[in-house]
């Protein structure tokens, strides 16, 4: 047994990037088993089941958590170690890996992992970052750190969730196209650092990170270390202008046009009917909700 001070958590989603990528989990495992370290995998049947056994790994003195996965598994990182001196480390294995990117990590899995022991075997290799808390949920304060989406975007995610075909990722570009059908504006309700604010919006994100979505950059100015957070709301357009619309987003290009606004600040309340808030791409709850930075409340292995 290794002294606890190496002792490392490793957090493995099998079905990352549906399964393409379960391979992942148990190679980063044997690579750090390899240079020296105590490491303890963990795996579940179920997302819930994950985090209640990573819950009780952390319980114990660990010197880093690792998560293999994409958006998903970092925001179940995320919510354990926010907060607290345990530093996060990524290998990107889902679809999106969204965070990881606007961490500067390599998409690669191996050259992921060679950073992760660099940074392991670096006593500079920790990184603050900000993080956000979400209140007014059915349940416990939660955490994230890319971004929480309250507008079209998080109905396509609900309603890719909600489908059992096809598994693959073009589920979403199926979820995208019924929704795009019920496309409208909806009245929002927000306070940003005090000031209230009331707009119509087909499209609202509170951002951490700039990049939600496998590459869209809804917020190309937001920085994961700057104390803000960006607020990125699309004005009521029609289908046709929204279709044009959206592969600038993916170049971060329609920050410019007159229909985009952005608003930054620490704290920010939502509420709108009929809408729920989606965070890292995981459900979190219907609005209204309140998010709340942390500034460097996040340690990263990158």
């Amino acid at each position: 047994m290794g002294s606890p001070a190496k002792r490392i958590v490793v957090a493995i989603n099998p079905n990352a990037s549906f399964g393409r990528t379960r391979h992942v989990g148990p190679a980063v495992v044997g690579t750090l088993k390899a240079a020296g370290h105590d490491v303890v995998p963990l795996s579940a049947p179920d997302f819930d089941g994950l985090v209640r056994v990573a819950r009780d790994a952390l319980r114990l003195p660990t010197a880093a958590f690792v998560v293999v996965g994409g958006d998903g598994m970092v925001n179940l990182g995320v919510d354990l170690v926010a907060g607290t001196d345990v530093p996060l480390g990524i290998v990107p294995a889902g679809t999106g890996n969204d965070f990881a990117s606007g961490l500067g990590l390599p998409a690669d899995t191996a050259a992921a992992t060679d950073v992760l022991l660099e940074r392991l075997a670096s006593p500079a290799g920790v990184r603050r970052v900000d993080a956000a808390v979400v209140s007014g949920l059915d349940g416990p304060d939660r955490w994230f750190a890319g971004a929480l989406s309250a507008g079209f975007d998080a109905r396509v995610n609900e309603r890719a969730n909600a489908m059992r075909r096809p598994k693959g990722a073009s589920r979403y570009v199926i979820a995208l196209a019924a929704e795009l059908v019920r496309l409208r504006a909806r009245r929002y309700r927000l306070t940003i650092d005090g000031e209230p604010w009331e707009v119509d919006s087909v499209l609202l994100s509170v951002a951490n990170n700039g990049r939600i979505g496998g590459g869209m950059r809804i917020a190309p100015d937001a920085a994961l270390d700057d104390g803000l957070l960006d607020v990125f709301v699309v004005a009521p357009v029609s289908r046709g202008r929204f279709l044009r619309l959206f592969p600038k987003v993916f170049s971060g290009t329609h920050a410019g046009l007159d229909i985009v606004e952005f608003r930054r600040g620490r704290v920010v309340t939502l509420d709108a009917e009929g809408i729920t808030a989606f965070a890292d791409g995981e459900p979190f709850g219907p609005l209204p909700l309140t998010v709340t930075l942390h500034p460097g409340a996040l340690r990263v292995l990158a």
